[in-house]
């Protein structure tokens, strides 16, 4: 399917006024694998700050920090979750509650104020492969390796593909990375526990994590216990 004009803004927003959700990805095995993975890494490499291109619902948000045990004794790393609709970060902001560690802001204030926001981890999970116009994607690429100061998590897929469905894409992203971002190395790949089953389309991914450093930097990523 040609969905080069698909446009992501007005499409999520509408499926979250409709009572729409994130999608299976954020829910079930796949939310508490993709949540054990993140927290480790946190926990491994005492990251302090989180930026999330693409929080969506706050489902999966909500299993990220403290809950999620990111370290003893430590104080949950300070979030700031990015969403193009305006209503996913109401629902965001209604499940964080009064938390001064956890932030929501819209795609175009972000855009707009990148130069104010950066973290040691900016985290971008389920939301590349919805890239479908290649501007779109190569920007969204730019602001997440350009809000980054000590790693980027990468869960999505990693082929060229077309589907049917109007909001999905699939991207060979390591290969733009590669060569627009090279101050940036893929420093470690970890396979979905819960590769694609076409036959269990809602407890399976065909989304991996990809873990990039600087050149310089090195990462400690474990495999969370089954």
């Amino acid at each position: 399917m040609d969905n080069s004009g698909f446009d992501p803004t007005d499409y999520w927003q509408r499926r979250y006024q409709a009572g729409g959700t994130s999608g299976a990805g954020s829910r079930g095995r796949l939310a508490d694998f993709k949540a054990a993975v993140v927290n480790a890494l946190v926990a491994a490499n005492s990251i302090d700050s989180i930026i999330d291109l693409g929080c969506g619902d706050g489902v999966q948000m909500a299993m990220l920090g403290a809950k999620g045990q990111t370290g003893s004794g430590r104080s949950d790393p300070h979030y700031l979750g990015v969403d193009v609709s305006p209503e996913a970060l109401a629902l965001c902001r209604a499940l964080a509650g009064v938390n001064p560690r956890r932030r929501f802001i819209g795609w175009a204030d972000f855009v707009a104020q990148q130069p104010n926001h950066t973290a040691d981890l900016a985290l971008s999970m389920d939301v590349i492969y919805h890239l479908t116009d290649d501007n779109v994607f190569q920007d969204y690429l730019d602001h997440l390796f350009g809000c980054a100061r000590r790693f980027v998590l990468i869960y999505a897929s990693n082929i060229d593909a077309r589907t049917p469905d109007i909001h999905v894409r699939h991207r060979r992203f390591t290969d733009q990375i590669r060569q627009y971002h090279p101050a940036w190395r893929l420093a470690a790949l970890l396979p979905n526990r819960f590769g694609f089953d076409q036959s269990r389309p809602n407890e399976t991914s065909f989304a991996d994590f990809h873990v990039y450093t600087p050149l310089n930097e090195g990462v400690v990523v474990t495999v969370p216990p089954t």
